[in-house]
């Protein structure tokens, strides 16, 4: 019997491991204390019985995690400052204001137990990509602190990271420094400025690769985003504003030694072949329609990356994990499991993020994925 290591590290390498590796992406902490009864990630995934994929957030810049203003990083030429506007944790609005020599910058988040979100974009002239090429630092991770988190998972999964910034791709990185709509117009109608802005966020994500994940001991990195779905962009914008961007980065990480996956929590079946082409080891999270996807038939997605990309995720973490039966759950598992799983390289997921499901829905989920064995 494989260890849950690696278990999800042979379905990753696109080999067969003893059977189906089963996970969930980033375990929330709204559920973890709602649910589990207050205790860590690691401890619910051996309590429930998957496979754990711990994701390590600090410093890595991602603005939606609750808490996120714990780990901004700061500097003389970079000051940012917060006002809390509103302090109820169902509603919680935080303005920041960041000094520059060069000028101010502002944005807006909001915030409640499970997620933040964006009430006011940071990008509102085009010179303000000035003042984020000059002065916005990029963090610098603790190698020891991962090294210890990496040691703590040990045999139980793996350790997953990001590539620094709000999103870990360029293109979905600028979307949260912009409205995705006016992004998008400006895509159209300035594409030079918009190149600008993806290949200042590359150059400094290209830093954080080379300083701070150099040597770090991660499993598996994360880039993407939802922001580059197909359901929100085209394949044609995909093609030129992400693919050139992700490529270089993969092959930036590839070069420190980590594997990637490649995220992308929306549509997905018109990008196939885009995300082949950007190099990435592993593609997720193959998001079906009842989760804002497109993804319904495992055969398409095979006849792209069977062989060359590894999967995760495929699982409707809403319909299916959080309201469904425990029959549904197991016979959604093994449809999961023959249809993109039948040949190895395949690890199941929730698409994304779940906060309601039972626990003894999640044990089902973990039982049914025992159940398919190679």
């Amino acid at each position: 019997m494989m260890t849950s290591k690696e278990r999800m590290m042979r379905a990753l390498r696109l080999e067969k491991p003893d059977r189906l590796p089963a996970t969930v992406h980033q375990w929330q902490d709204y559920h973890l204390e709602k649910y589990m009864g207050g205790v860590d990630a690691l401890a619910a995934f051996k309590e429930v019985g998957l496979d754990a994929a711990i994701q390590y957030f600090a410093f890595m810049g991602q603005f939606w995690i609750p808490g996120a203003e714990e780990y901004l990083v700061r500097t003389p030429e970079w000051r940012e400052e917060i006002l809390v506007l509103d302090p109820n944790p169902d509603n919680r609005i935080l303005r920041h204001v960041i000094t520059t020599p060069g000028g101010k910058l502002t944005y807006v988040t909001g915030a409640d137990r499970t997620t933040t979100w964006i009430k006011e974009y940071m990008i509102k002239r085009h010179e303000d990509v000035d003042l984020i090429e000059k002065y916005m630092p990029v963090a610098e991770l603790d190698k020891k602190e991962v090294a210890r988190a990496y040691d703590e998972v040990g045999d139980a999964g793996i350790l997953r990271g990001f590539v620094w910034g709000d999103q870990a791709g360029c293109w979905q990185h600028a979307c949260c420094l912009m409205d995705a709509g006016d992004l998008i117009l400006e895509a159209m109608d300035n594409p030079d400025w918009v190149h600008r802005l993806l290949r200042v966020l590359l150059e400094k994500k290209l830093r954080f690769i080379e300083e701070s994940l150099r040597g770090a001991r991660f499993d598996l990195i994360e880039t993407g985003g939802g922001a580059g779905s197909d359901t929100l962009i085209s394949p044609k914008m995909h093609e030129e504003f992400c693919l050139p961007y992700d490529r270089e980065m993969h092959r930036a990480l590839h070069d420190a030694g980590h594997m990637t996956t490649y995220h992308t929590c929306g549509g997905m079946k018109n990008i196939l072949h885009l995300i082949a082409a950007n190099e990435t080891d592993a593609s997720e999270t193959l998001a079906p329609p009842g989760t804002g996807g497109n993804i319904t038939d495992p055969g398409p997605v095979l006849e792209v990356f069977g062989g060359k990309v590894a999967m995760i995720g495929g699982l409707d973490q809403f319909n299916i994990l959080t309201a469904g039966t425990h029959e549904q759950i197991r016979a959604e598992v093994r449809r999961l499991f023959e249809g993109f799983g039948r040949n190895g390289g395949y690890i199941v997921s929730p698409s994304d993020h779940f906060f309601e499901a039972p626990v003894s829905n999640l044990k089902a989920y973990a039982e049914a994925a025992r159940e398919c064995v190679y």
